[in-house]
């Protein structure tokens, strides 16, 4: 039995990784139904590396999808009585999975910009933009007074 070279032995070893790699990554249509909802911002890290944690927040991002990839957010303040001050400001948006990331395209009045959903599921939402902050949210779960 012949053995491979350490050349062709290399070669295979990047192959394989680069194959675990790509099978590995999650599929981002499976980030949309996770997107609808009160989310609040528990840290921003910033592409220097340095760490912004949110002990306590006076908004919380709200996201409503309109239909699969069209919908809007904006921001709510949240009252004693569980209810929420509109903020009146609405950043239209619209999802395109392009090169197996799902990025939103926002659209308002004063400007237009992208971002990147990195995760989305029940418990957590991680969202990049373009200048490599990258935003990590928790589902908003109202402060009980009582």
């Amino acid at each position: 039995m012949k053995f491979l070279n350490f050349k062709t032995m290399k070669r295979l070893l990047l192959f394989l990784v680069i194959l675990i790699t790509y099978s590995c990554k999650e599929n981002p249509e499976k980030f949309i139904p996770h997107l609808n909802g009160y989310w609040e911002i528990e840290k921003v890290i910033l592409a220097s590396g340095d760490v912004h944690d949110y002990k306590y927040n006076p908004l919380v991002d709200y996201f409503k999808l309109t239909d699969s990839l069209k919908g809007f957010r904006k921001k709510l303040k949240p009252l004693p009585d569980g209810t929420f001050e509109d903020s009146k400001d609405t950043e239209e948006f619209n999802m395109k999975i392009e090169q197996d990331s799902l990025n939103i395209y926002y659209k308002t009045k004063f400007s237009n910009w992208k971002e990147t959903i990195l995760l989305a599921s029940e418990n957590q939402l991680k969202i990049i933009n373009a200048n490599k902050n990258i935003y990590v949210y928790k589902p908003y779960k109202p402060i009980n007074i009582n």
